[in-house]
């Protein structure tokens, strides 16, 4: 089986207030491509660390972390940052729009980084268009953020994730400053918006009923892996 993302007994350690915190604890786990996984557990279980680390955001104390195949701590800052880009979609618990910038420009923001793509810059504001059409913003696009709702900022984040057309993409608690209406509608949009493209989707969560929505549930506690 070719893996999508795969850690290898990750660990990692922070120092708080002077001493050392293990967050992870030797932890492996695999995702294949085109699966919608749910990590659950407690607070401080090391959820959104393991996410973090699968996505090149955190890198792990020890252990490996391997995307497609590539191990991904291995790669320079620039190659790692150039391969979230173009493959690896993050929407989190806070939006992290530009303020200054309206929904149009919050949701092209990573192609900008596509340099060799610039070109196809009529190609991404009309991706753009479709995605804010398809979660129900495309009357939004000249708003900027502090004109929106929470829940109509997090679909532009959304939006954002996917206009690279990622084949990976991590959500941190998606729907968690949201009532739970707003996040079921976000809920519905991710789920739908990546299983239409066969993307495969990670998703850390507090929420048992979401976990059930996943093909599979990984289970932690304490910084390791008790079942998935």
């Amino acid at each position: 089986m070719d893996f999508i993302a795969q850690a290898e007994g990750i660990t990692k350690t922070y120092v708080m207030g002077g001493r050392p915190l293990q967050v992870l604890k030797g932890v492996s786990a695999a995702i294949e491509p085109g699966e919608t996984v749910a990590i659950v557990g407690p607070s401080g279980a090391g959820k959104s660390t393991l996410l973090h680390a699968l996505g090149g955001l955190d890198e792990p104390s020890s252990g490996q972390v391997f995307f497609k195949g590539r191990d991904l701590y291995r790669l320079s800052a620039r190659e790692r940052t150039a391969l979230r880009a173009r493959h690896v979609g993050f929407v989190f618990q806070s939006y992290h729009l530009l303020p200054e910038l309206d929904v149009m420009e919050n949701v092209l923001l990573p192609t900008m980084t596509l340099w060799a793509m610039r070109k196809m810059a009529d190609a991404h504001k009309r991706k753009a268009r479709e995605l804010l059409e398809a979660v129900g913003l495309g009357e939004r696009l000249p708003h900027t953020p502090l004109e929106l709702s929470g829940g109509e900022q997090q679909r532009v984040a959304l939006a954002r994730a996917l206009i690279n057309e990622p084949e990976l993409v991590l959500a941190d608690e998606p729907t968690g400053n949201l009532d739970t209406a707003t996040g079921g509608h976000i809920l519905a949009c991710l789920f739908a918006l990546t299983r239409e493209k066969g993307r495969t989707l990670v998703l850390v969560t507090h929420n048992d009923e979401i976990a059930a929505r996943c093909d599979r549930v990984i289970h932690m506690r304490d910084g390791c892996l008790v079942a998935g």
